[in-house]
């Protein structure tokens, strides 16, 4: 697959700001998001929905974070499992929703799950 070379550099200054974070974990759903992520380059801390068996579970350990960064799919799970993520944790940690909606700014949508973004690792390196 091809990309502009502008979206190629956006996907590039999106890694090193998530990289640049601090004091905070990223959360995807699964094991292919995170694979993903780790291709890219992300170096920072990941939790995987699904390692968790439950939301009760996940919100227990996500809330010793100071700060979620939820990067979960676009498609209804994925929306479900936000809204219900940010109505379990908001008045116990910050949630941050801005990587993901400048995420789909960058990919004008193409983007719709996170394992997607291996369609980029060629460009990294």
């Amino acid at each position: 697959m091809e990309f502009p070379e502008t979206e190629i550099a956006e996907i590039k200054k999106f890694m090193d700001s998530l990289n640049s974070q601090k004091n905070c974990v990223v959360v995807v759903e699964g094991k292919r998001d995170a694979a993903a992520l780790v291709k890219l380059g992300y170096s920072g801390k990941i939790l995987e929905f699904h390692k968790f068996n439950g939301m009760i579970k996940f919100a227990d350990s996500a809330a010793k974070y100071s700060r979620l960064i939820l990067l979960l799919d676009g498609d209804r799970k994925g929306k479900y499992l936000t809204k219900k993520i940010i109505d379990l944790l908001k008045h116990r940690t910050k949630i941050d929703l801005l990587f993901k909606k400048k995420l789909v700014s960058i990919t004008k949508g193409k983007i719709r799950f996170i394992e997607q973004l291996v369609c980029y690792e060629s460009y990294f390196g």
